[in-house]
């Protein structure tokens, strides 16, 4: 699949999550409320963990898709068929491509739909914080990469 996994928002709303409880853990033995991440309700946990389950099973599907394109790709280059091969398979990378993307673009929104304004928007902010920090790593990787040759 490319680009991220959409199963990644889970990760980051687990570990958002538990950083903040922990970060708090007196207030919340004080009985107060946060609004933040850490202080996701049992319904909004139990609503995280079925989303979690329906990406998992869509995404498991789109990998399965990707994978048999790139076997019936790769047995299309080695018997080297015509040209109308290549362009079919190549939408039917596309088809696959946006199906992936379609999913992340739900998985998203389904999480966001769920939060307080308050929780979505500290969500939104983590997951940029991702993936700001992972583009940087890898322009950082390129740069080092290419000094050594």
């Amino acid at each position: 699949m490319a680009g991220w996994r959409p199963t990644t928002v889970f990760h980051l709303i687990y570990s958002e999550s538990s950083i903040l409880v922990e970060s708090h853990i007196i207030d919340i033995l004080r009985g107060l409320r946060t609004g933040d991440l850490g202080d996701l309700s049992p319904s909004q946990f139990r609503r995280v963990s079925e989303l979690q389950w329906e990406t998992v099973k869509e995404e498991n599907e789109i990998t399965g898709d990707f994978s048999e394109w790139q076997d019936s790709a790769s047995e299309m280059l080695v018997a080297e068929l015509d040209g109308g091969g290549v362009s079919q398979k190549i939408g039917q990378l596309g088809f696959v491509l946006r199906k992936a993307d379609d999913l992340r673009l739900r998985t998203i929104q389904s999480v966001v739909e769920l939060l307080t304004p308050q929780q979505a928007v500290e969500f939104l902010i983590a997951a940029a914080e991702l993936q700001f920090g992972i583009r940087a790593w890898g322009v950082n990787h390129d740069r080092t990469s290419i000094r050594e040759y």
